[in-house]
């Protein structure tokens, strides 16, 4: 491994993408899904390609996406997660993800939140 690769490496393993909780909902039902993720722009992202593509674990939402379109979805970050600045070499925030998603899903009694 190169000197550069060994600095890409180190400076991909030291980003701290904003992490926190997302919503894809179908305006027309009501349905949506709620997620967590370490990295909110690329699951987000990963999230569209899988509907536009068909191929989404979900088929409740995926039938929704073909039949509404993705204009009648709301696709926003609900809240974002901050680091632990005590512990910089924690990376795994997937517990505080999962209960900060619980405790918004709580706050909309009103949504089916569909689970992939």
């Amino acid at each position: 491994m190169t000197e550069r690769q060994k600095q890409l490496r180190d400076a991909y393993k030291s980003m701290k993408p904003p992490m926190g909780v997302y919503i894809f909902e179908c305006l027309p039902t009501g349905k949506a899904y709620l997620g967590a993720a370490q990295d909110l722009r690329g699951r987000m992202n990963g999230t569209r390609f899988k509907l536009e593509s068909g191929f989404y674990p979900c088929k409740s939402l995926l039938a929704d996406w073909k039949q509404y379109g993705s204009e009648q979805f709301r696709i926003e970050v609900l809240e974002t997660l901050a680091y632990d600045e005590k512990d910089e070499a924690r990376t795994d925030y997937r517990e505080d993800l999962e209960a900060l998603r619980d405790l918004i899903a709580e706050r909309y009694p009103e949504h089916e939140f569909l689970r992939t």
